[in-house]
Order: C-alpha cells, then structure tokens, then sequence
C-alpha cells in the first residue's frame, strides 16, 4: 500500500514524548500524561537512544515483527526495571513516537525500527536519525520528521508526502512514496513506477562505481558517480539463523506462502551464529526460540532452492563471509548479506557490504536492488610488512588515523598498490573484513594473479580464465571523494585495540588502538585465536608458529590463562590438522 499523500495525525491516536524525566514516560504509558511539542524543549528529550535499548539482542530470537513490537524498548532500564513495558506501545495507541538527537546509534539491527511500526508507529521524531537507523525506517515504511514538523501536526495540519521525500535520492523518494521497500519492487516489476536515468556522462571510474555502472539495470546509461540513484543487479547474497526466519516471514507476507527466488543458485543461508548459545547458561531460557530460529531456516533453504551449508551433527560448517569467499564470491561481483562483515568479500575484487532483512528480501526475491552510489576512500599499499606485523595492525592504524576523524564514514574502502599485492589473499581478508570497524559503507581490492590462484585452488573445477575476466580495474584519474591515502607497510608496528578506560572517558573502540611497545606487561586472562576475522589459514599458520617458537624457548602457557583456537571454516580446521 502506497503512503498517503498527506499526513495528519489520527483522532484518538496518541504522540510519545521520549523524555530524559523517566516519570513522564511512565504517566503518558499509564494514560496520566499527554505531553504536545509546545511543552518541552528539545533538550528535554533522550538523546542517543541506541537500537540495543529498543530492542535488545533477546528481543531479535522472535522473528515476527509484531511479536518483537510486544517488547520495544526492554533495553530502557531504569532502576533495574523495564521503563517501557510489554505491549505498551500499542496498549497506548501512540502512533507517533518523539525523540532528541541521533536516534538509533549502534547496531544495525533492524528490529529496532520493526518494534515501532509493528507497534503502531507511523512517524519517528526527532532532530537527527542515526543512518542505517534511517535507512531501515524507510524500507519498512516508516516516516521521519523534526520537531518542528510535529509542531505542525499537533497544530492540526495535514502535512504533505513532498516533505518527507525532500533532500532524498530519487529512488528513496520512490521507496517512501510506495510505503516501504517491498512494495516499491512490486510496483516497480509492474512497471507502475520508473527510475529516471543518471543523466551520468562518460567519465573514469573507481573499483566501487565500476562494478555498479556494470550491475545496471537496462536504460539507466553506462557511467555512474556518488549520490547517482540506481537499480543495480546483486550477484550473490546469503542470510544465517538470526536473519533467515525474518527474511522468510516478509516474503511470505508480501508475496504469498507460495513465493519462488527467480535465481536460487546465487544464494546461501549459513548456520553460524547461534549454533552453540545452547552451550550459554544465559541463553537456556530462549533456547526454544533459538530452535525454531534454526528450524525456519531449514524451511526456507528446502522452499527456496538456496545453498544450505547447515550444520551436521551439531557443527557448524564454518563463518557465513569465510566459506562464502571460499566457495562462490568472485571478482567483479556485487554481493549483499545480513551479515556485518559481508565486506569480506571485497579481499575478492567483490563490492560486498550487509543489509538488513527487509533488504535482503527484497533482493532475493527480484535479483537488484536500490541504492545510491556511495562514495570512495582509496589506501595505496606500498612496502611489505616486517616480521612479526600483520594485517591487523595495519587496519587498527586505519583505524586510529583515519577511521577516527570519519574519513571512512559511510564510504567504500578501495586497496590497491604493491604493498596489497605483497600480502597473502588472507591478510588481505583481514583488511577487507575490518571495513565494517572503521564504519565503512563496504570494501573492494584490486586482484592479482596470486588472489585468482588462491580462488580457484578452493574451488576444483573452476575456469580460471572466466575468473580473470570478470575482474575490475579501476579508471586511470578515478575520482575518490575520501581522498587517496599511501600507506608504507614498512612503517607500520605491532598495535592492539585497547578495552578503553570509561573512567577517563575513553571509550572500548577498536580506533582508540595502542602500540604495543608501549604498553609494559598485562595480565591475560584469555588468550583467543579465531573470530570472524582471524581464523583462516594465514591466521593458524602464525598461531602455529608462535607456539613452536615458546615450545622452544621452555615457555608453556602460563597458570590461570585460557587459551583457545577457532577455526573460521572446516576447510581451515582440515589444513590445520593436516
């Protein structure tokens, strides 16, 4: 259903003041209160409201949207007890909820739009919006405005649709208009709506513009820039037991129980995630959850024909963006996920970043997807690490020198140069990996001849010369709005990130990293080899040797610490055990 053309509040509906007094949340809640715009000041309201707080990482083991909208903002505690109770929301028919500054901040996770609509919101308020927040406000159709705007509502105006659509791209323009982003691809297959062409001249191109002008759809041209709405064809996508339910549940409401993926073949689902919170004593309480979590996605790989790399006998078979790159993720691909780290992917030449459910549906079921072109930030690679320096500590220096002053913010992170290329194709995972800690939109490299031999040693049978033709190079005189950054590996020094000190006010950010030269010795605890970035084959091999070399030295591992390895995927398990 399209949204109205206007918008004016419902007689008999109620406005939520999200207000930094706890008091008068809990009297608008118990119908004591009703608070309107005139009677506060901006600075009165929650600032920061983080989507954790709206809808905690418990909340997400239920996947219907209004079973997840029955606990909005459980994560508000005050004095050790919920602000905001069960099914407050729609007990209280707010269909306007109201907030102060930069609404949404920390995870993506969609779910914290989801537990407004389904809860009764039609229009989020407030000063500024975090923008993946945003983003997922507007593909599942809910509306956003200032305080001013509410203002006016409550004034008793009927605003109009062209106000929410102003300042927008003209493809979000469209997805608003429609009432959300499923509904946008249907009219747009029915060709009830057009997107309008560029208007892009020829012009050289990046890595990032170059694979998306090549994904265009027909009649939009052949040349494209940052800020360029378009329609661009995804190339391969996967989901996990945390995502899939949900992606299910949408397109079977949209499209009907008997929906069918148009290319199945170019999809994955992945059991990695939760397949051991059974073994989380916190976690036995959602355990039945957890289950059917894990069973609806079994439903959805059998229904739709998407690769199914499932667990066996109770182990997964590895980390969804670490068999992905393995085993069908190629150069020049555009490859979208619900996984934070899908930029994995870019180690590959593959434009890669995650999405949400309501996203990813979308794009597996019509095969593209809406964006607008994201800007660029370029790390030319030169010199060669020295010993005992890893990829690692070259992105925590990204992180500390230009992560921190947002130079990556939102934008894809390029590598190339003759320092890429003098790391193995898992050091260059790592960097590709940890585009998503630096905030970055998404990651691609350049591809050599060593990266094609590493994909194609994965994969038996595989043509390697239709792997090097689908590689992308960029344009000589590529523009990259974030700016072109050499990088000496030479220089760089053993760092690690820093728990932070909240007393002093610094916070636990992977950009506030530390040399370790500088600082002395610390307890360990536990010493942990593996997680989503560093449990390839490179990442066992220094493990291995840093093993060897105490063994040597009569050093054994030390009284009261814990020492794990993880392998990232059962093709690593098996080399290392080889």
């Amino acid at each position: 259903m399209s949204a109205p053309r206007t918008f004016s509040l419902t007689p008999g509906k109620r406005v939520l003041y999200l207000t930094k007094d706890p008091e008068r949340i809990r009297r608008q809640l118990a119908g004591e209160l009703t608070l309107r715009m005139t009677d506060l000041r901006p600075d009165e309201l929650l600032d920061d409201i983080n989507t954790d707080a709206m809808t905690p990482a418990w909340v997400c083991f239920d996947y219907d949207p209004a079973a997840i909208a029955r606990n909005a903002y459980a994560g508000l505690i005050v004095n050790g007890q919920r602000l905001i109770p069960p099914d407050a929301l729609a007990a209280g028919g707010f269909e306007v909820i109201v907030a102060g500054a930069q609404k949404g901040v920390g995870s993506s996770r969609e779910t914290a739009a989801q537990c407004e609509v389904y809860g009764g919101s039609r229009l989020a308020i407030a000063s500024s919006f975090a923008p993946i927040h945003a983003r997922n406000n507007i593909n599942i159709g809910q509306l956003m405005g200032d305080h001013t705007l509410i203002a006016r509502l409550e004034a008793g105006e009927a605003v109009a649709l062209d106000e929410f659509t102003r300042g927008h791209d003209a493809i979000t323009a469209l997805i608003i208009e429609a009432g959300g982003l499923l509904p946008f691809s249907a009219k747009l297959a029915k060709g009830e709506i057009t997107v309008p062409p560029t208007g892009t001249t020829a012009r050289p191109m990046n890595l990032t513009e170059k694979v998306l002008a090549h994904k265009l759809l027909p009649g939009q041209g052949e040349y494209v820039k940052p800020g360029d709405a378009v329609l661009v064809k995804v190339d391969a996508g996967y989901s996990h037991e945390f995502t899939s339910a949900q992606v299910h549940w949408f397109l079977a409401q949209e499209y009907g129980d008997d929906y069918r993926l148009k290319d199945p073949s170019k999809f994955a689902v992945f059991e990695d995630h939760l397949i051991y919170a059974d073994g989380v004593p916190a976690m036995a309480k959602y355990s039945d959850k957890i289950e059917e979590l894990r069973v609806r996605q079994r439903e959805f790989a059998a229904k739709t024909g998407v690769r199914n790399f499932g667990a066996k006998d109770g182990v997964s078979p590895g980390i969804c963006h670490q068999i992905a790159r393995e085993q069908f993720i190629d150069p020049g691909d555009f490859v979208q996920a619900t996984d934070s780290h899908t930029c994995m992917g870019g180690a590959s030449g593959a434009l890669s970043w995650g999405v949400g459910a309501t996203e990813y549906a979308a794009l597996a079921y019509w095969g593209f997807t809406p964006l607008a072109v994201p800007e660029s930030i370029r790390f030319e690679l030169t010199g060669a690490l020295a010993p005992g320096v890893t990829a690692k500590d070259v992105m925590l220096y990204i992180l500390a020198n230009h992560a921190k002053r947002e130079e990556t913010l939102n934008r894809v992170m390029e590598f190339g140069g003759d320092g890429l290329f003098a790391l193995s194709p898992d050091e260059r995972a790592t960097l590709a990996n940890m585009a998503t800690e630096c905030s970055a939109r998404g990651a691609i490299m350049e591809v050599d001849d060593v990266m094609l031999d590493w994909i194609a040693g994965h994969r038996p049978g595989v043509d390697r010369a239709a792997l090097a033709a689908k590689v992308v190079r960029p344009d000589p005189g590529a523009h990259h709005d974030g700016g072109v950054h050499v990088i000496d590996l030479a220089t760089i020094a053993p760092m690690v990130a820093t728990p932070g000190n909240p007393d002093r006010g610094v916070a636990s950010d992977p950009k506030n990293g530390a040399l370790i030269a500088g600082l002395g010795r610390v307890k360990l605890n536990i010493a942990y080899g593996g997680s989503c970035t560093a449990g390839k084959r490179d990442d066992i091999d220094m493990y291995a040797r840093v093993i060897a070399e105490a063994e040597r030295a009569g050093k054994p591992i030390a009284d009261g610490v814990r020492f794990f390895i993880q392998f990232g995927s059962t093709d690593v398990e098996d080399y290392a055990r080889a």
